[in-house]
């Protein structure tokens, strides 16, 4: 064992959840609407992520199914092909669940910092007070 303090983070995980306690919202359904966004399509999206489409679509329904809205505009395929986008509703969902991973991330890093790690770095430097 060594006496020299560790250098320690918090870290943290947010996710938005419906009344039954299931996922509505989150950092996965987050990367997936970000990579559709960039893609232009739900199987493009998918290959870029590593996933089925059929898990991303799921996603996307079940999403869609506990928030009562669409999030995607799907158009099929055709002489240019199909495609989908982000509805204006989703692009607001993403903004504003950035928003709150941002605040709680910065909260709990200065909440740990002041309270947590400091006080353990205080202790840590004082020998006198190791074995109590």
């Amino acid at each position: 064992m060594t006496d020299k303090p560790r250098k320690l983070t918090v870290k943290s995980k947010i996710w938005v959840e419906d009344e039954n306690g299931k996922v509505v919202f989150g950092a996965g359904r987050l990367r997936i609407l970000k990579a559709i966004e960039e893609q232009g399509s739900i199987l493009a999206a998918a290959k870029a992520l590593g996933m089925s489409y059929r898990a991303v679509w799921g996603k996307i329904k079940a999403t869609e199914e506990r928030l009562g809205q669409p999030i995607l505009r799907k158009q099929t395929g055709g002489a240019h092909g199909g495609g989908s986008q982000l509805t204006p509703f989703a692009r607001t969902l993403v903004d504003r669940f950035q928003q709150l991973e941002d605040l709680s991330r910065s909260t709990a890093d200065a909440f740990f910092s002041g309270v947590f790690a400091g006080p353990l770095a205080e202790k840590a430097a004082r020998p006198e007070e190791k074995n109590k």
